[in-house]
């Protein structure tokens, strides 16, 4: 196993600096997957409806809906508008159609078809009329600083859970005030508030977090996901004397204040709340780990490094989730697993990079995780940037590489078993600043010295003529090529690269296109954006513009959320509106004869969606290789959790 990557030098003959490394001689060495005696249980994930969506374009009406996990291969289904059968025969080779004869006053509903038998009907649905739908937002009001200026808010990050247990995903939304502040910078922020809102804009409850949560990218990270297997998802997050639940219950203290005379918040307590996602109320708080402790033992004594929070889910037993609270990544690294169960936060285990034999974790994380079962034994592991922990809280291998901004985890290489990892690594000078390595042992594939920060990395199939996923970085200025454009096998195809911002599936083909944002420097927002890589001519072709929206994150460009939440397959995307009065869900509108059940019942894509608010927020990846050329999904091995709905 991998320790460290001086190792790895010592005995590679093929290192030579500013070239790609491809290990044809040292690897890629097949990791033959551990094989359990008996199979491994069923993972218990959410109950899904059909999540019929319906769509005016030009040649009609076009209707998409949700291919289970959990349904036969066999299954098939006739479409309806206005209660009339649209479709001659039983629909088999997709979940989208084209209406031609429908209209804007047409309502449709789905039956699936099993063993030659209709099925309940899904809701009836009406028309869009525009490729996106309105969800009105209530803006919190503006605030007041000090000095008797005011600050205002805007619509960030986004989750999404089935809160009520009907089938159905709800939104979490977190509002930043215009005064967060990143780690490295002082000053006194606004309020950090989540809301919840049902699709149809019903809101639900809001959370506020208190003038002892700093407002910034790096300290609120909030989970939405049903932890303790009721059908219902519930909301964990870190929390602190003065956060109100969504029943107006004060948690601690209301009236202590610990920000000192820079706005941080180094002294005071610190929790960890589960949160009920149907009210908001408070459910259980307890002590918050990764503790504080000495800040200075995080890199430095003013608060940065040691306020650096990840998080995320994990199905450590293989079968239910458990939580991820993670704290530093530039030194000290911590991070600690609970299990939400009959109402009550157990501590699983606790991962030190102080403690004896840890050395080598020090310093490797990333502004991301990434949560997968990559050792094949049916337990997720926690890739932590250059570093991995495993199921059981233990060290999985450490490669030295470093600290990084970027990471994709997913089979990015359908060549060789396993799933691999693309990363970039800020460290200078480093032997494999922009690495492609095996997921599970950490073995170095293929990798790209550098001698400078790269920025930003993606890795996603954008070209049919090479197998596997394409990848590419930026250098720290976000604006400048790093080396080029790579196959999955560290094959330099072209010194043109499109931008390494998000990826999305969109378009009929299997191909990802590019979500990113075109950013203005003058206003430093940027106008929301979907784009195609036309590998011939090498060049971005915009597929959508969405004008009236502003991405997030500044720089970063980063939707509310990327998730495939309803129709088929294929993901939706959701923006702010300029002013924040409303999130615009955006959904394709292209037919495709590509049949893959919902990406949201994907182990791996479930969690990446869950953990994509987390920092540097990154586009979730599945389990399978999902590009041109691949082969049919296998069927995930799970079993769905329906919650009871209150009437």
């Amino acid at each position: 196993m991998l320790k460290s990557v001086k190792w790895w030098l010592k005995r590679s003959t093929l290192f030579l600096l500013g070239s790609v490394l491809v290990a044809s001689c040292w690897g890629p060495q097949l990791v033959t997957a551990k094989k359990e005696t008996q199979p491994p249980p069923p993972r218990q994930m959410e109950y899904l409806d059909r999540a019929p969506v319906a769509v005016k374009v030009d040649e009609g009406v076009f209707i998409s809906w949700r291919l289970l996990g959990t349904d036969e291969e066999s299954v098939a289904f006739n479409l309806y508008r206005d209660g009339k059968k649209v479709n001659a025969s039983p629909i088999t080779f997709s979940t989208n159609y084209l209406d031609r004869e429908g209209g804007l006053d047409s309502t449709y509903t789905i039956r699936a078809i099993i063993d030659g038998k209709e099925r309940e009907k899904t809701e009836t649905v009406s028309v869009w009329g525009k490729d996106y739908y309105s969800l009105p937002l209530q803006k919190p009001a503006d605030g007041k600083n000090s000095d008797g200026s005011t600050y205002t808010y805007s619509a960030n990050d986004a989750s999404v859970g089935d809160l009520n247990g009907d089938g159905k995903y709800e939104i979490i939304l977190k509002w930043d005030p215009s005064n967060a502040k990143d780690n490295s910078h002082s000053g006194v922020t606004g309020e950090v508030f989540l809301d919840a809102y049902q699709l149809d804009g019903t809101h639900l409850w809001r959370i506020g977090l208190g003038k002892n949560i700093r407002a910034g990218a790096h300290y609120t990270q909030f989970m939405v996901y049903d932890l303790d297997g009721d059908g219902k998802a519930e909301v964990a997050l870190k929390t602190a004397d003065g956060t109100t639940d969504g029943t107006g219950k004060v948690i601690g203290d209301p009236d202590a204040d610990y920000r000192n005379e820079e706005g941080r918040i180094l002294t005071g307590p610190e929790y960890l709340t589960v949160f009920d996602g149907e009210t908001g109320k408070a459910l259980v708080t307890e002590d918050f780990e990764p503790a504080r402790g000495n800040i200075c033992d995080w890199g430095d004594c003013y608060g940065n490094r040691g306020d650096r929070f990840l998080a995320g889910i994990a199905y450590l037993d293989g079968k239910r989730p458990s939580l991820i609270m993670a704290r530093g990544y530039y030194e000290k690294t911590m991070l600690a697993a609970y299990d939400y169960r009959n109402g009550q936060l157990k501590k699983r285990w606790i991962f030190d990079s102080d403690n004896p034999g840890n050395e080598g974790y020090a310093g490797q994380g990333n502004h991301q995780l990434s949560i997968a079962d990559v050792d094949g034994d049916g337990k997720d592991e926690i890739i932590y940037g250059a570093m991995a922990v495993n199921h059981d809280g233990t060290g999985l291998y450490t490669t030295g590489l470093g600290h990084g901004d970027a990471m994709h985890l997913g089979d990015l290489d359908p060549t060789r078993p396993g799933l691999e990892v693309f990363s970039v690594h800020e460290s200078t000078p480093n032997p494999a600043g922009i690495e492609f390595r095996d997921a599970a042992t950490g073995e170095l594939l293929w990798g790209v010295p550098t001698d400078y920060d790269v920025g930003r990395g993606l890795s996603a199939d954008i070209d049919p003529r090479y197998p596997g996923a394409e990848s590419w970085a930026v250098d720290g200025a976000w604006n400048s090529p790093t080396g080029g454009l790579y196959t999955a096998k560290g094959e330099k195809i072209s010194t043109k690269i499109p931008p390494a911002n998000f990826a999305i599936w969109w378009d009929g083909d299997l191909l990802r296109e590019l979500l990113d944002h075109d950013w203005d420097a003058e206003k430093e927002v940027g106008v929301g954006k979907i784009a195609k890589w036309d590998y011939e001519n090498e060049r971005t072709v915009d597929l959508l513009v969405a004008e009236g929206t502003y991405s997030n994150n500044h720089t970063k460009g980063n939707p509310s959320l990327q998730a495939d939440i309803l129709g088929d397959w294929r993901e939706e995307v959701i923006w702010r509106s300029e002013d924040s009065s409303e999130l615009r869900i955006y959904t394709t509108t292209a037919l495709t004869d590509h049949r893959i059940y919902t990406l949201m019942h994907d182990p791996v894509y479930r969690l990446g969606v869950a953990w994509q608010n987390v920092a540097y927020n990154q586009p979730p990846h599945t389990s399978f290789y999902l590009g041109a050329g691949m082969e049919k999904p296998p069927k995930p091995h799970i079993k769905t959790v329906k919650g009871r709905v209150k009437k």
